[in-house]
Order: C-alpha cells, then structure tokens, then sequence
C-alpha cells in the first residue's frame, strides 16, 4: 500500500550510500585535480554532488532520514562559508518539502483512519500536498462547516521507517560529521530516536498544539491554528496562510527578518512560561510570517508533534547560570555548574577557564540588542570544534545533563535560524521577562 521504502535492508542500502558517495566523490576529486582541474573548482563541484545526492537520498526516504537532514538544515549557518553554498540550497529545501506521495496511497489512509464515507467530512480535498515533510504530508481541504483546513497525513510505515533510518545513521555517525564541521552528529541522532513513539502519536500533537492555541489566543504576536479533528494517523487543524520562514531567510527584508527573529525568540522563551511546554521542532518549515489587517506581523506555529514538558516553566538554574556568567562571577558560576551536574565531581576545571569558555557563548545577551550573523555563528563553532583550542578542550569535560539534552538542541537549533536571518534581536528583553533567575531576587 506504501510508496514509502519500507523494508530495512532497503533503506539500509541508500543510507549506506551517502557515506561511500562521499568517499567515492573523493577519489572522483582527485582525478580532476590530476586532469588538471584547479581545488577550489573540484571543491565546489565536490559540495554541489553531496548537496544533490544528500536532499535526493534524506527526501525520498522521508522518515528518520528526513527528520535528521531537518535537524542539520537549521545548522548550515555554522558551515564554512566555501561549504556552505553548494549545501545551503539542498538542506534549507528540506525545510519545506519532500517528494510527496501518490494521491491514491492518501485516499487510502483516510479510508482506513476516517472511514470509507470519508469525503463526507470535507466540502473539498486538494490530491496535491501542500507540503511534505518526515513522517507524513499536508492537504489543503475544505471541512464540512467551511472552515479552511490542513490534513495532516502521515506516512503508512512511518514508524518502521524512523526506527530504522535512526538506527543504520547512528551505525555510521562518524562518517556523517563532515557534513556539519565540528558537531557530533550522534548525541542528535539518539535524541531523535528518543522522540520517536511522541512523535508518531497524533494524539499527543493535538493535545499539545491545543495547549498552544489556548494560551495564545489573542496574542499580539503569535498565532497557533486551532485543531479541529484528530483520529490515528490524521490531524486536521484550521489552515493558515502566511510567508514561509524560509522565504524570508532567502527574501526577505530586514525589517522581516528583524521581526522574524524577534517573535521567534519571543515564542521560544515564552512558551513554556505559558504553556508547560517547549516547541522542539524550531526549523523554518514550522514557521509563517503573517500580516494581519492592522498590520502587524505576527509569527505563524505549526507543527506540535515534538515538545518537551516543562511544567514550571523554563528551569531556574538556565537563568542562574547566565546571569552569574554575565556578572563575571567565575566562582559562583563553576559552583553553580557543578552543583547542577554540569561539572562531575570527578573533573576539576579552572574557574577562570570556564567562565573564558562561556563569555562569547552568551555575547547575545550581553547587549540590548545583537545582530545573529552566519560568520559569527561559524567563529563559534570554528572555536569549539578545534582540538587544539582550549575551549575545545574544556568542552569536552562539560557534562550535559539528560534532562537538558533537548533544550539544549531546541536552543542551538533556534539559534541557527536567527542567524540564517541575520536578524537584530532586542534578546535580553525576552531573557528577562521570561527565563527565571536571569534577572536578581530582591
């Protein structure tokens, strides 16, 4: 019934093949260069067949394949500017689709989850995705009461495939780390798994997209579309119009991207604050800007399938630790951090040399405002993932608790975003309205 590669052995094959064609792009390099061919032109053709086949291979797998290339398209901003061209277009297009499938395996998941009179439920359903993306695709239709909506779909076999996917890319991690220079690509793809069974459960998303639309009903800023069905397989929600996120990296303004970036920050910071829990899929296909009639712009959710429980809100000790590592307190902050479990009892680090590591990882929120750019993002990552750097090797006796293991992503990853915007954003505002024991207790 499935379009979707589904057997293990299958999808083994393909992934098995990213890491080879980057070795055999290698040799194929090397021949050029040996023809007499220049580097910097063999380079870029190098990068260009990587990003071809790397989109070709995560897109039509779809699953976990496609939420990991997700994962990393937020990160090319850390890229080296001479890598980062050639795969810019082919992870950011990830961001926003996928090949699609059939109309008629579609109609059959519907029959199956809604039942057979399932047309009845709809005025109009459009047979073309609006979007498709790693575990199932999205329909504009029309609900039997008029309302404007989108049909969730999701993949028959999904949950075979993610499984999978994960399993076979975290078999080959290593080989997968140049994609993303510097970053250690298995703790991601762990994560991923963990978040599986959440995932592929509509009812969850609903419930947790419902919280959202609660909480932010009538919000000058942020809007979440209402759900208006959920049954196994299927979400139905309230439609909603607006500028994808990654046309306004590519496109827009900078008053766009100002704004963008802005309310982004906004909603990452305030919503556990307002809701309990934390949106942990902060890529830009789950994002819209929309104009409204007063105009304003507001910034569009989409997409609640992956979230983590915060019932109290933002924990304390992420305030605490930024404000002491602002105020320059090395000692209060090493105890700090040892105290939290960041620090194992069994390392000791020089409190000086800690504070040096965590000073331009804050620089945002340092200032009133600061401009996410893609060469500072580089320099950060360029710092850390060099062996010979001190804060190279400072980080790697840092201990993440596990409990932090997705705010951690979730805040890389929007991180990424911002700079892929390049936009100026008023962080410290956010910080201090949201993030408690950033500001003092009185």
């Amino acid at each position: 019934m499935s379009d979707l590669p589904r057997k293990a052995v299958t999808r083994t094959v393909k992934l098995a093949a990213l890491p080879l064609g980057f070795a055999g792009r290698v040799t194929w390099g090397l021949g050029k260069r040996i023809g007499g061919k220049s580097a910097e032109i063999v380079a870029r053709e190098l990068q260009q067949r990587t990003a071809e086949q790397l989109f070709r291979t995560l897109g039509e797998l779809k699953g976990g394949a496609m939420k990991f290339g997700q994962a990393l398209s937020v990160f090319e901003s850390a890229l080296p500017e001479e890598v980062a061209g050639p795969y810019r277009a082919a992870l950011t297009k990830l961001q926003e689709a996928a090949p699609p499938l059939p109309a008629q395996t579609v109609h059959q998941v519907l029959a199956d989850r809604l039942g057979a009179d399932w047309r009845d439920l709809f005025e109009e359903f459009e047979d073309k995705p609006a979007a498709a993306a790693s575990i199932g695709q999205v329909h504009r239709a029309v609900w039997h009461d008029g309302r404007q909506v989108a049909v969730k779909v999701q993949y028959p076999g999904a949950g075979e495939a993610l499984l999978s996917d994960l399993k076979q890319l975290g078999r080959f991690a290593g080989l997968l780390g140049p994609l993303i220079p510097g970053m250690d690509v298995k703790p991601l793809i762990e994560e991923l798994r963990e978040r599986v069974s959440e995932e592929l459960d509509y009812e969850l998303e609903a419930a947790a997209q419902r919280t959202h639309a609660d909480a932010f009903e009538g919000d000058e800023d942020v809007v979440v579309p209402d759900v208006v069905h959920q049954g196994d397989q299927v979400l139905v929600t309230e439609w909603m119009e607006g500028t994808p996120l990654s046309e306004v990296i590519a496109d827009g303004t900078q008053e766009e991207r100002d704004r963008a970036g802005q309310l982004l920050a906004r909603f990452l910071f305030s919503g556990p604050a307002r809701t309990g829990l934390l949106h942990a899929d902060p890529h830009p296909g789950n994002f819209r800007l929309l104009a409204g009639a007063d105009g304003r712009i507001r910034l569009g959710v989409l997409d609640f399938g992956t979230v983590d429980r915060l019932p109290g809100g933002w924990p304390k000790p992420i305030g605490t630790s930024l404000r002491m590592t602002l105020e320059g307190d090395a000692e209060g902050i090493y105890g700090h951090l040892r105290a939290e479990g960041f620090v194992r009892e069994s390392i000791e680090l020089d409190p000086e040399a800690v504070l040096d590591y965590l000073l331009p990882i804050i620089e945002p929120a340092q200032a009133e405002e600061f401009t996410f750019t893609r060469p500072w993002l580089r320099g950060q990552a360029a710092r850390i993932a060099d062996p010979r750097s001190p804060a190279h090797q400072l980080g790697r006796q840092i201990n993440l608790p596990p409990s932090y293991l997705l705010i951690h992503r979730v805040t890389l990853s929007t991180i990424g975003v911002l700079c892929q915007l390049g936009a100026t954003v008023r962080l410290r505002d956010e910080l201090e309205s949201w993030l408690p024991g950033f500001l003092p207790e009185e």
